[in-house]
């Protein structure tokens, strides 16, 4: 494995009138990450967290990495107020109409680590051509929008896909996953090449199979 595994929960899976709460629990789970969810109910057909938020578990919780998902028709507009808020690393889509490589640049700027990521239905060449610049693919599982989905298998073929090309092209970004995630089926995705694992629904309710079958799976 090129990079150790993280599992970042998301806390779209978590008690939305305690999100102090979700993140302590992921803190004292073990975990380093916190995968944060942004949808604005035109990208994706549901509407979650702002930057407000993000600032606020900043505060309380600095020594976790905030992995901020930016679910957006227009992501670039974004990017200094998550980056103020206390992103660690912003990921954005390929999907939408939008500058995506200056856009990468202003993330750059604001020093945090760059993300791209791509839906089940996107072919892997949207996101080729980004790969020397980013820190993190993500590679999403299920159609973004709702949590509790089922995984879609179609995601195994994108993450080992990565991998080869993070060998051939002698690159080390991150290979991340979202959607669907049990602890029945982890350990296959991380046999494929991901490193990192997001998890809402399963962690919050079955969060100690699913750190134990995915640290399985590397030793």
């Amino acid at each position: 494995m090129v990079n150790s595994l993280e599992i970042a929960p998301s806390i779209l899976g978590g008690d939305h009138s305690a999100l102090g709460e979700s993140v302590a629990q992921i803190k004292n789970a073990g975990l380093k990450w916190v995968h944060f969810d942004v949808m604005d109910g035109h990208f994706v057909p549901n509407l979650s967290f702002g930057p407000g938020l993000l600032k606020a578990l900043k505060k309380k919780f600095p020594d976790m990495f905030y992995d901020v998902h930016l679910m957006l028709d227009n992501p670039h507009l974004y990017i200094d107020a998550f980056a103020d808020a206390g992103a660690d690393l912003i990921a954005i889509h390929a999907e939408p109409d939008y500058p995506i490589a200056s856009t990468l640049d202003n993330i750059h700027s604001a020093g945090k680590k760059l993300g791209i990521v791509f839906n089940p239905k996107t072919e892997i060449g949207a996101v080729i051509p980004y790969l020397p610049r980013v820190d993190l693919v993500l590679v999403m599982s299920v159609q973004p929008g709702f949590g509790g989905q089922k995984f879609n298998p179609v995601a195994l073929e994108k993450i080992e896909r990565l991998a080869k090309l993070r060998d051939e092209l002698k690159l080390s970004y991150r290979i991340e996953v979202d959607g669907g995630i049990t602890a029945e089926n982890v350990a296959e995705c991380i046999s494929r090449g991901c490193d990192t694992v997001v998890a809402g629904t399963e962690f919050f309710k079955n969060g100690e199979a699913l750190i134990s079958a995915a640290n399985s799976a590397i030793k």
